[in-house]
């Protein structure tokens, strides 16, 4: 890997090393917050292909090379996509989410931030064909933990807010307002502050049979609105984008452009490309 904070994709060696370590993390993560539960698939780092481009990311990520400050707050609001099978017979997942860390420091991505510190929903279909909708968060290198106490259903208007309160203190909301449904948790997290985004992801599945990144099913358009940065509106910018890179090099998840007061776009999976929201 490129030194410490690279995007590039792990080696069975590193994959290895990192289920050991989610797995003493989780028992850790138990303790400290009882009743939770670890998630199936846990949420990564940007694995960079290229500037613009991620073997597990599609969105927008703003990084402190670029935008001149820290991150100590982001928010954003997106609406659930619905989620059917690509392939039939395959296990099939996605996660859409909004985060301080872990992404790009610039938009030519040659340095990628360490630490990450998010939460969203997650979109996974069964080999079956059956579909689930669930919260959660995480802060790397713990395991994600679903929100037992939220339902989410595709089409439900999501709004998340990460923000420090005081040093390497956090506070993450998370909201269902079309349910009326609110989480919210403080956590100690030691975050670099680089970068911000609003992703729609392939999240990395560790199991029994091995650990890597699972197959996007197929999606409905998802629409990020609202987002923010540091209190502000984010200024989103079309040199933001990351696409979504399978393993033969194709475009398999695009953003569109930024919507006409740039705080908001699409995010659209098997597309090269995507039309825009309006502004709002």
């Amino acid at each position: 890997m490129r030194g410490t904070g690279s995007g590039s994709r792990p080696s069975p060696l590193e994959l290895a090393a990192a289920t050991a370590l989610v797995a003493v993390a989780a028992l850790l993560v138990a303790a400290r917050f009882p009743g939770a539960a670890a998630a199936g698939p846990t949420h990564h780092r940007i694995a960079v292909l290229a500037a613009g481009q991620s073997s597990n990311w599609f969105g927008y990520n703003q990084g402190i090379l670029e935008k001149g400050t820290p991150f100590q707050q982001v928010a954003g609001d997106w609406t659930v996509p619905s989620a059917s099978a690509h392939t039939a017979g395959q296990a099939e997942s996605s996660a859409t989410w909004v985060g301080v860390g872990g992404g790009c420091i610039d938009t030519a991505c040659t340095v990628t931030d360490a630490t990450l510190i998010q939460a969203g929903t997650s979109q996974d279909v069964s080999s079956s064909g059956a579909t689930t909708y669930s919260a959660w968060w995480e802060v790397i290198p713990a395991p994600s933990l679903t929100i037992s106490t939220m339902t989410v259903g595709a089409g439900d208007h999501m709004h998340v807010d990460l923000r420090q309160l005081v040093p390497e203190v956090w506070t993450i909301t998370l909201a269902d307002t079309s349910r009326g449904e609110t989480f919210t948790q403080t956590v100690p997290y030691a975050s670099t502050f680089a970068t911000a985004e609003w992703i729609e992801e392939t999240p990395t599945i560790i199991g029994s049979s091995g650990t890597g990144l699972a197959t996007l099913p197929t999606l409905s358009t998802t629409t990020f609105d609202l987002a923010q940065v540091n209190g502000a509106p984010a200024g989103l910018n079309a040199s933001e984008q990351i696409n979504l890179v399978d393993s033969s090099g194709r475009v398999i998840g695009t953003p569109s452009a930024p919507d006409g007061d740039s705080d908001g776009f699409n995010a659209c999976g098997y597309a090269t490309s995507c039309g825009g929201p309006g502004a709002s």
